[in-house]
């Protein structure tokens, strides 16, 4: 067996990995029903697969050229934007209240952006005159 044929299959096995993820996010996204559980199933499961997509594509090119570094630079952008993004999603749910909301906490008084503290609704108020 020769190094183009190892490649190769390297390459086959990310494309076949990459495709279960998008698969399994896909039916993710169809079947759950509440907004909240149906936002990991894109965020967590397409972006691997889109990553599988992108090693494979490199794979690929080094094997059958001089290769190529671009899906690097678009696999970083994609791991630093997928979690942000869905953290905004999740923020805008429980502000339109779209969602069951979660238990509060034990020991603190304020749950994320729910509640404001005395103190800082001051602060805001001396600030924006």
């Amino acid at each position: 067996m020769s190094l183009e044929v190892i490649e190769l299959y390297i390459t086959v096995a990310f494309l076949l990995i990459g495709a279960v993820f998008t698969m399994v996010a896909a039916i993710g996204l169809l079947k759950l029903g509440d907004p909240m559980t149906r936002l990991h199933a894109p965020t967590k499961a397409a972006t691997l697969g889109i990553g599988s997509f992108l090693l494979a594509s490199m794979s690929y090119s080094f094997a059958t050229s001089e290769g190529s570094f671009h899906e690097v630079l678009i696999l970083a952008f994609l791991f630093v934007t997928a979690p942000i993004s869905a953290n905004f999603i999740a923020k805008v749910n429980i502000h339109k209240r779209s969602c069951d909301m979660p238990q509060a906490p034990t020991k603190d008084e304020m749950w994320s952006t729910m509640d404001v503290p005395e103190t800082d609704r001051d602060i805001e108020v001396q600030t924006n005159p």
